[in-house]
This record gives structure tokens, C-alpha cells and sequence, in this order.
């Protein structure tokens, strides 16, 4: 998605890249397109972070993290490169089906919902 090689140390990311090499041996001549991510819990908060962002231009807070429940949003020339949310599954989930899509406008519709 950013064009550069990177390291993702998530087992199920390791298991999306498995199954796309195998289509492709099969002849799907497809790229591997999944948006990298991980999350972490700890007792009751749950992190979760999808896309990548080495750098990034601004970061916006939406919600509320200092009552463990908000998304953070990372971008890089003005673009939303990766998204971070704290208790936010269902946001989560949303933001990595976005960021697959290269779904820009959907990405600031779910930022404007958090806010």
C-alpha cells in the first residue's frame, strides 16, 4: 500500500501472504494486497492498529483514550495511511476494509463518526 517493503510479524498476516502464494502458483497472477495490522490486549483494553505509517504528517484523536475508547488516525500527505483504535473492534475491522479498498472518503466518514 505505501510501496515499500515491510515487516509484519502478525500470524495471520504471514497466513494471508501463504494463501496468495498458493493462488498464485495456481495461476491467479494476484498481488497481495492485504493491509498489514496487529492488536494487543491487556486485561481490559484492546489495541489494534491497521495500514502502515512509518511517518506521518498529522495524527488525529477521535473519542475519548483517557477513558479507553477512541481511534487515531495517522496521515501522510494528507491521506489516512493507518489507523489506530483503543476498545474499537468493530472500527477496526472497518478501517482495514477501507484501507484494502483504497477507500479514502469511507476512511474520513468513519473519522467524522468517532469524533
Amino acid at each position: 500500500h505505501t510501496g515499500k517493503a515491510i515487516r509484519v510479524e502478525h500470524w495471520v498476516v504471514a497466513e494471508r501472504q501463504g494463501q496468495a502464494a498458493a493462488r498464485n502458483i495456481l495461476g491467479a497472477r494476484q498481488p497481495f494486497r492485504a493491509v498489514p495490522f496487529f492488536w494487543s490486549q491487556h486485561y481490559d483494553l484492546t489495541i489494534s492498529y491497521v495500514g502502515h505509517a512509518d511517518g506521518w504528517d498529522r495524527l488525529e484523536v477521535a473519542g475519548q483514550l483517557a477513558q479507553k475508547s477512541g481511534l487515531v488516525t495517522f496521515r501522510v500527505a494528507g491521506r489516512i495511511s493507518a489507523v489506530a483504535t483503543v476498545n474499537r473492534d468493530q472500527e477496526s475491522l472497518r478501517a482495514e476494509a477501507l484501507l484494502e479498498q483504497g477507500d479514502q472518503p469511507g476512511l474520513e466518514a468513519l473519522l467524522a463518526g468517532n469524533r
